[in-house]
């Protein structure tokens, strides 16, 4: 069995070994596992029940491993994407107006069209054609999203408001246990503490139940609604395949996708010192996407805790795989997952979303035909409260500065393209 598993994954060749790759993929699971209950509940805000979400996180969760462990063989977790969930739930359903039937049907829609690009020479070009500078702000303004968003479910700010601690909505009790996980979560978190997310979540928890946050009747019956639990596999509909607004959510979860996974996958490959598996990784994160559609999820991607993993010695998909496996046990525990509070889980979203802000530091600010248009990417992301709209906006903006200093010729053809598909979209938007 060991000389099988040495021969598929190559463990002497990345210099590693079965114990250290199956540590890694423990460590990397409670590193990641918080997604099981943050992704579900971001989705329930889609309308989608919460526990056909649960259901479908764990299942996409699963697959995404092991197709990552079995066809990329890097130690790369894929699971459903913070920042393109809320891209799903707040603009897709509830700005654009698309049933969550529909939002999902979105999803495989454009799993198919980021597979393409995977399995093609174009997932190169499109990679060299955009810009560091573009690339780091989309995740710092995906950064800044996600701490909006875990500050609102905090209670701590309130959109459409100007003032912090927005108590009116929902509640000082809230207010206080967010406060006091958060003081728990980045005091873990700066230690350096091993599965702090997780250790965050159970605090949290218990911190919620002393202000009595938690309706302990979930826990009535201990097993779950098979109805419900099963509810939203294979939900996907294409009935608005034919709309305007059905291509536009096509195009923006497309762009998200593929650009967002391009700069995942190639700085993790370069993490561990294997930049040959980019090719494979992302050909692997294509199809899990395009798979998440029928699961009943938005879409998987390269996480970025997969770090813990590779930080930990994992250097093969054998450490995906183990990670795959241990979701596929988590799903014996849904009524407990059920339990937990937004106030537990604010915390996380603010701490990841202060890491994804240090990119920013990889922009060159002494140029503003780089800096501008990224930097515009980072402010409209979280105030337009849509990913896809600020990332439009700086991809237009770049060859506009570009041109007008008269450095047209560095900005490639196909950057030309995709900010006139960009502005296109934007054109569509405004005559719908």
């Amino acid at each position: 069995m060991l000389k099988w598993l040495d021969r598929f994954f190559g463990l002497q060749t990345n210099e590693t070994t079965v114990k250290r790759e199956m540590s890694a993929g423990l460590i990397g699971f409670f590193t990641v596992v918080y997604i099981i209950v943050v992704n579900s509940l971001i989705l329930s805000e889609a309308g989608m029940p919460l526990e056909g979400a649960i259901v479908a996180t764990i299942a996409a969760s699963v697959f995404g491993c092991l197709v990552m462990g079995l066809l990329g063989n890097a130690p790369i977790l894929l699971v459903p994407g913070m920042g393109i969930n809320a891209l799903f739930s707040y603009t897709m359903v509830q700005s654009m107006g698309l049933s969550w039937q529909e939002a999902l049907g979105v999803v495989f829609v454009s799993g198919v069209i980021f597979a393409a690009v995977a399995f093609t020479r174009f997932a190169k070009l499109v990679s060299a054609a955009v810009p560091h500078s573009l690339k780091e702000a989309i995740t710092v303004g995906l950064g800044l999203f996600l701490m909006l968003i875990g500050l609102e479910k905090g209670g701590i700010v309130e959109r459409g408001t100007a003032s912090i601690l927005a108590l009116g909505s929902l509640g000082e009790a809230h207010v206080l246990a967010t406060v006091l996980t958060f003081v728990v979560a980045i005091i873990l978190f700066v230690r350096n503490v091993p599965g702090n997310f997780l250790i965050t979540i159970v605090a949290g928890t218990v911190i919620a139940s002393f202000f009595g946050l938690i309706d302990f009747s979930q826990m009535e019956g201990g097993s779950l609604n098979a109805a419900e639990a099963f509810s939203v596999f294979g939900a996907l509909s294409f009935d608005g395949i034919l709309s305007m607004t059905f291509w536009i959510a096509v195009f923006s979860l497309t762009m998200v996708l593929v650009f967002e996974n391009i700069g995942l996958v190639h700085g993790q490959v370069n993490f561990i010192g294997r930049p040959e598996k980019f090719g494979r990784a992302f050909q692997a994160t294509s199809l899990s996407s395009m798979a998440s559609g029928i699961f009943g999820t938005s879409p998987t991607v390269a996480s970025v805790e997969s770090a813990s993993s590779m930080v930990a010695g994992g250097r093969t998909g054998l450490t995906a795989i183990t990670a795959g496996i241990l979701f596929l046990v988590s799903a014996f525990f849904i009524p407990v997952i059920k339990l937990i509070p937004d106030s537990a889980i604010a915390p996380i979203l603010v701490i990841i979303g202060g890491l994804m802000l240090q990119n920013i530091r990889n922009l060159d600010m002494q140029d503003m035909s780089e800096s501008f248009p990224a930097l515009l990417i980072i402010a409209l992301i979280p105030f337009t409260y849509s990913i896809a709209d600020g990332i439009g906006i700086g991809f237009i903006l770049y060859p506009i500065l570009k041109i007008a200093i008269g450095k047209a010729r560095e900005v490639s053809v196909t950057l030309y393209i995709i900010a006139a598909l960009f502005l296109v979209n934007f054109i569509f938007q405004v005559v719908g």
